[in-house]
């Protein structure tokens, strides 16, 4: 049976696949924003993230499915941690998670990312990266500061890793965090007063591919594929159709030239393409894009799609959208059926194998 976690504006909803489809079954944190859902293939352990507003960031782990949740203290910036100088970091939303032999990883605004050894018992912030001599100089896109909300770990080399920074870009290390450096060759930044400059460039979502020398990423400015591990970045937008400007993608666990966005009509609009909700996939690296919308709204709809909205397990694919809309496909985004609608705005999907 798969299982399907949406962390929405009003609670964790759980859908379950059996013979007959997907069902609704489980609501947990009922009327709680839950900003991240992640679940650790190893212990089998489910995390959600919440953000209360006024009593702040909650953090939550359940070692049965969600049977019994467990309220663990969430990560604190140090005593002394600045964002900027004079304004003090505090934990504002965990906008990330990832996790591998047995340690977790949570991105955070204001753009700390922190650790844990202990399945979330304590957390330590990685302060190769907050250190690092441009943190001061990134700012906020969507939030009123920087946020990490990537995290991509080589699954043959736990040291080395990337995250995607809002807004300052695409950050590697390889030496379990000690130290970082930028990787956004190839990308340019209209909005800044050096278009070429090392840092300060808004990645949507970054996502890493079968083969950990190629990442895609879906970009404020359109889409990026990376072939020699973000040493450089090349465009794949679709030049004169849909595929370009959007929140979040998707590759295939087994093909790296396979990939998915769902495209928003432009930065300003952030709604379906002339009211027409749509997929696009490419089979070739980003050379060509086909679109798809069988089973999909065409008419009237307003749908946008957030970056941690659209998930792939290589059997079953699903996105949801800010005006509660599930879809799911089997047919690798082909054609597309509707389990749910009416469901709170979603801000997270999560497809276990």
């Amino acid at each position: 049976m798969s299982t399907l976690l949406l962390g929405t504006r009003k609670g964790l909803i759980v859908f379950r696949k059996d013979n007959s489809g997907w069902k609704l079954t489980d609501t947990h944190f009922p009327g709680a924003p839950v900003s991240m859902v992640h679940s650790d293939k190893t212990s089998g352990i489910w995390w959600a993230c919440l953000d209360h507003g006024h009593w702040g960031v909650k953090l939550h782990r359940s070692a049965d499915e969600g049977k019994t949740w467990e309220e663990l203290q969430a990560p604190a910036y140090p005593k002394g941690a600045e964002v900027k100088d004079g304004t003090p970091a505090s934990l504002r939303y965990i906008w990330s998670t990832a996790s591998i032999d047995g340690k977790l990883y949570l991105g955070t605004d204001p753009g700390g990312l922190f650790e844990s050894t202990d399945n979330g018992n304590s957390f330590q912030l990685n302060m190769g990266l907050w250190d690092h001599p441009t943190r001061k100089g990134w700012f906020g896109g969507g939030r009123d500061q920087p946020g990490i909300h990537s995290i991509c770990i080589n699954p043959s080399n736990k040291d080395h890793i990337y995250i995607g920074i809002s807004c300052a870009g695409i950050f590697e290390t390889t030496d379990g965090g000690k130290s970082w450096k930028p990787r956004n060759k190839g990308l340019n930044a209209p909005y800044l007063p050096d278009p070429d400059a090392e840092v300060g460039f808004d990645p949507h979502l970054l996502v890493m591919s079968s083969d950990p020398k190629t990442l895609w990423q879906q970009n404020h400015i359109g889409i990026f594929k990376s072939e020699d591990g973000a040493q450089s970045w090349v465009e794949v937008s679709e030049k004169d159709g849909p595929a370009k400007f959007g929140f979040t993608i998707a590759v295939h666990p087994d093909n790296k030239d396979m990939a998915w966005v769902i495209p928003a009509a432009s930065d300003d609009k952030r709604m379906a393409i002339d009211g027409k909700l749509q997929v696009c996939r490419t089979d070739d690296g980003g050379k060509t894009w086909k679109s798809f919308s069988n089973g999909l709204p065409q008419t009237n709809c307003y749908d946008l799609v957030y970056r941690h909205s659209l998930a792939f397990n290589g059997t079953d694919m699903a996105f949801a959208s800010t005006t509660g809309n599930l879809f799911v496909s089997s047919d690798l985004g082909q054609s597309w059926t509707n389990p749910a609608n009416f469901l709170p705005p979603v801000y997270c999907v999560y497809l276990l194998d």
